[in-house]
């Protein structure tokens, strides 16, 4: 068993961030994530990338320029970059927080079971798309069953717009052998209100599906401060 990190003493010369770094472990070990601040949160991640230097200042600046844990992890390289004193190792890190997330929430509704809880869906795209910096639209392609089988990013784009083909959705829908779809995508600026575009986008790729026989079972806008679902406003 490996013994626990001592902290050093004043005068042992040893850095002070090493006892620094195990009393925030421990803290972690006793009382899980809800003992810590965000900005602890990422000196754990980024004390294995930088394991001889104070990471504590460089947490504290991601949290001021991004906004919080969740928006840090999901930034993209090229803005994480931007940090000063944070390498590729940490940047790597970061993403692989951020690939672990996705994977977690996203294992129960790849196994092709049915789609019954709304709440796994929502909080897998959540996770997926809530704190991107740009639009992305994604379509969930269902079989008879409403068994999951495939997600796919369908457009990328700015801040306020990603490029949508409704026939380009239906054909890949045809290929897959979907009777149902759910469509997704976030708004960057936080508020999942829809707008008059996303309301038009959605009755169109609805009437392209009609006569192929494939429904579209809901459209769920996703949000920073939260997500709106087109079929609970009773839009669709």
């Amino acid at each position: 068993m490996t013994k626990p990190e001592a902290a050093p003493s004043a005068d042992s010369g040893e850095p002070h961030y090493l006892g620094h770094r195990e009393r925030l472990r421990d803290r972690f070990r006793k009382g899980g994530a809800d003992a810590l601040g965000e900005y602890e949160l990422l000196e754990l991640i980024l004390f294995r990338a930088m394991p001889r230097r104070d990471v504590k200042p460089l947490a504290k600046s991601l949290i001021a320029r991004f906004g919080s844990f969740a928006e840090a992890v999901s930034a993209r390289p090229e803005r994480l970059r931007e940090i000063e004193g944070l390498g590729e190792a940490a940047i790597v890190e970061l993403k692989i927080i951020e690939a672990a997330a996705k994977r977690l929430v996203k294992s129960p509704i790849e196994k092709r079971l049915p789609l019954s809880s709304f709440t796994t869906v929502v909080d897998y795209c959540r996770t997926a798309m809530a704190f991107l910096d740009h639009e992305e639209f994604r379509v969930l392609f269902l079989d008879k069953k409403n068994c999951l089988i495939a997600d796919e990013v369908q457009g990328v784009g700015t801040v306020d717009h990603a490029p949508v083909y409704p026939r380009e959705i239906m054909r890949r829908a045809l290929e897959l052998s979907a009777s149902a779809i759910i469509l997704v995508h976030n708004h960057p600026s936080g508020d999942p209100q829809p707008s008059t575009d996303d309301i038009h986008l959605t009755h169109q790729i609805i009437a392209v599906g009609k006569p192929l026989k494939v429904a579209v079972h809901d459209h769920l806008i996703i949000g920073k401060q939260g997500h709106v679902s087109l079929k609970g406003l009773r839009i669709i």
